[in-house]
């Protein structure tokens, strides 16, 4: 990548803190764990991992919906404050966030209007008629009809609601936009509507897309880099089209085999991984992957790998698929 990051992340961690009860004592629940990552404007880095591998805690931290426990975070430059429950106002404008539930993100009882309206009424001095104007600006270039403006989120389809989901990220115009697995609630035609409708105002506005998703063929469409996550952690990280040729760690190569392939005459071997994911209340010593890995050494059992480079990517193993 080229030019300077927009976005930096530093070692950001997010703890939970379970209490004792009489049942057992209290524990610590590492749901992030220290990522690190920059993002360039214009680009699409996404975040893939299986469920519970911290991928939405990180979208919350990066929001601040959530505090860190730790870390630190950069945007153009400049260290955000991230201390406290409220988000600094210059994070609150040069990072928005679409949530994947598009019946659940939207307020019932408000207008498009007035929901599009409102982030302009708490943070800038426009009069009624400037938003309102506003608001109507962004209704057209999501693709929606001037009309909407006054109807209900029951009025809608789930694609139609996460239009008006994105037009209300987009409506202080920040930098970056967390989207958190926005088209897995939607139909296959819907999500390819809402693909190219990001895809169209990524190149408009000059958009950074941090994409958080489950779905591979999604990610290989649209993403130019990418990290895995597993235990909170990021355990392989590059290029997008380096990382779906040839993945260097053993989670990454079991996680890519499932994804389907458009080819037919393509044939590719499944990798089943033994086990399940460790409990986040009993992590096992070493690297969190070993008890489910085939690679897996004394080594692995004993020691926590860190992220190292290996030509175009970074991989946390000590004994990288080659």
């Amino acid at each position: 990548m080229s030019g300077e990051a927009i976005l930096r992340a530093f070692e950001l961690t997010r703890y939970y803190e379970i209490r004792k009860s009489m049942f057992g004592a209290g524990a610590t629940v590492k749901a992030l764990n220290g990522a690190s990552f920059d993002l360039h404007a214009g680009e699409t880095l996404a975040i893939v991992g299986e469920s519970g591998c911290g991928k939405s805690t990180l979208a919350r931290v990066l929001t601040m919906i959530e505090p860190p426990t730790s870390g630190r975070l950069e945007i153009e430059g400049h260290e955000i404050s991230l201390v406290g429950n409220k988000p600094p106002s210059e994070l609150r404008k040069q990072v928005q966030i679409v949530f994947q539930n598009p019946y659940g993100s939207l307020n019932p009882r408000k207008t498009v209007a007035t929901m599009l309206e409102e982030p302009l009424k708490l943070n800038t001095d426009l009069d009624p008629a400037q938003r309102r104007s506003a608001a109507e600006e962004m209704i057209a270039r999501v693709g929606l009809r001037p009309e909407h403006a006054d109807r209900y989120p029951h009025m809608f389809s789930g694609g139609q609601r996460q239009r008006i989901a994105v037009a209300r990220a987009l409506m202080l115009r920040p930098k970056i936009l967390i989207l958190d697995e926005p088209v897995s609630a939607l139909d296959l035609s819907i999500q390819a509507q809402i693909l190219n409708l990001l895809s169209d105002l990524q190149d408009e506005f000059g958009l950074a897309y941090i994409f958080i998703s489950h779905d591979l063929s999604v990610v290989r469409r649209i993403a130019k880099d990418i990290i895995v996550m597993y235990f909170g952690k990021p355990v392989e990280a590059g290029p997008a089209k380096d990382i779906f040729t040839s993945p260097r760690h053993p989670y990454t190569q079991a996680l890519f085999s499932a994804t389907p392939v458009a080819d037919p005459k393509r044939r590719k071997q499944r990798i089943r991984l033994s086990g399940e994911p460790p409990s986040p209340l009993a992590p096992p010593p070493g690297c969190p992957f070993s008890p489910r890995c085939p690679r897996a050494q004394d080594r692995c059992r004993q020691d926590i790998p860190k992220l190292e480079k290996l030509n175009t990517v970074e991989v946390a193993c000590f004994d990288p698929v080659s």
